[in-house]
């Protein structure tokens, strides 16, 4: 039985052509990048060049990207950082309900620790829109986070206007552009974006790898104490394999961006005609519009999500939902909840489809059949 892997907004695999990028800096360039010896040095020279090539792909300087160890992180220093050096100025943070959870449970501890957070609302679509973030807005708030492109859902938010809007705002403006960054062009000088998060292994590179751009204006209280490295921002020894594989998968992403997008967008299409095809019922949740090109949520009416995520996982295909599958129970997705409320049947009857590395046509037909039958079995 051929196993269909679906589910690349959770993780990807790794692109054997960055593993060969990253094998030599195993063992044979293996010096601290810190040491002034010619060890160090070589180690030096490559993570100097992967952050002035990342630096350049978003259209920042070098001394603007921090490597951090994914995600998580990358989104905790940007607003847990930000937090801590402007509380003089204000106390007052914005986000959205459909955050990832690096951005929502930060928010939550800094409540605890005498913060203001405004959680804001969004549509059906997924969206919230700049005039919610204007109305918002107050004299002390210090930071607005709102991500880039929903990893539940694919939706991808008004990045450009917020920017604008916020400009003339003594407020920074954090992105979580981890599910974006690698399928959408992203120049944060053009976008007025001060901080941006982005994670490795969400785009075929190694996981325990990311990095945070601030820009230089950006005051920042770090979050890890030791030695002096990433100018202070975030000590540790840099993980030089990793920080090597992160710069090839950007890399490649940026050169095969195009014929990803268009890959994907196809595939999205093949679903939704085998599934209308086979006549089965179902609704795409997420803005048609504005979305991520990897990223196809589904509704099936009446179909429990846990019976069909089993059936498929047993039928070789691997996708996923927007809950969090505990022992006999699923907790909702605080996405869907948001868009339609926590009375709706989509809470518990949607599936996330997302694609990448590896994927062909053939097989998206072939795991959309899959789909198509199990829903007709479950719904009999």
């Amino acid at each position: 039985m051929e196993r269909i892997y679906l589910d690349h907004a959770a993780t990807s695999p790794l692109d054997e052509r960055v593993l060969e990028k990253m094998i030599p800096h195993f063992s044979g360039n293996f010096g601290n990048p810190s040491s002034i010896h010619s060890f160090g040095r070589e180690s030096r020279k490559w993570v100097d060049e992967a952050r002035a090539q990342i630096a350049a792909e978003i259209g920042a300087t070098e001394q603007e990207i921090i490597f951090t160890s994914g995600g998580t992180e990358a989104d905790n220093l940007a607003i847990m950082g930000t937090a801590l050096a402007r509380k003089d100025l204000g106390r007052h943070i914005i986000t959205t309900k459909i955050e990832h959870h690096a951005v929502l449970h930060t928010c939550e501890k800094l409540e605890e620790d005498g913060f203001e957070v405004t959680y804001l609302d969004v549509d059906q679509n997924g969206r919230v829109s700049a005039n919610q973030v204007k109305e918002a807005l107050r004299d002390d708030t210090i930071l607005v986070t709102v991500m880039y492109g929903n990893n539940e859902v694919g939706t991808v938010q008004p990045i450009d206007e917020i920017g604008e809007l916020l400009k003339e705002h003594q407020a920074y403006f954090h992105t979580d552009a981890v599910q974006a960054f690698g399928l959408l062009p992203i120049h944060v000088k053009n976008s007025h974006i001060d901080l941006l998060s982005v994670s490795g292994h969400k785009l075929n590179g190694p996981k325990g790898t990311g990095f945070l751009y601030a820009s230089k204006d950006v005051k920042l209280s770090p979050l890890l104490f030791g030695g002096e490295q990433e100018r202070k921002r975030r000590a540790g020894t840099e993980n030089v394999p990793g920080i090597v594989g992160l710069k090839e998968a950007i890399k490649l992403s940026s050169e095969e961006r195009d014929e990803k997008n268009e890959k994907y967008q196809s595939f999205k299409t093949i679903v939704a005609d085998t599934l209308e095809h086979a006549g089965v019922a179902f609704e795409i949740n997420g803005d048609k519009e504005h979305s991520l090109p990897h990223v196809l949520n589904l509704y099936f009416p009446g179909v429990s999500v846990e019976a069909l995520l089993v059936n498929l996982d047993m039928a070789g295909v691997a996708v996923s939902s927007g809950s969090a599958c505990t022992a006999g129970s699923v907790l909702p997705s605080h996405v869907l909840t948001a868009m339609f409320g926590d009375e709706s049947d989509r809470l518990t009857s949607s599936i996330r489809i997302s694609f990448g590395l590896g994927n062909t046509a053939e097989q998206v037909k072939t795991a959309a059949k899959h789909v198509a039958d199990v829903v007709k079995r479950l719904t009999q």
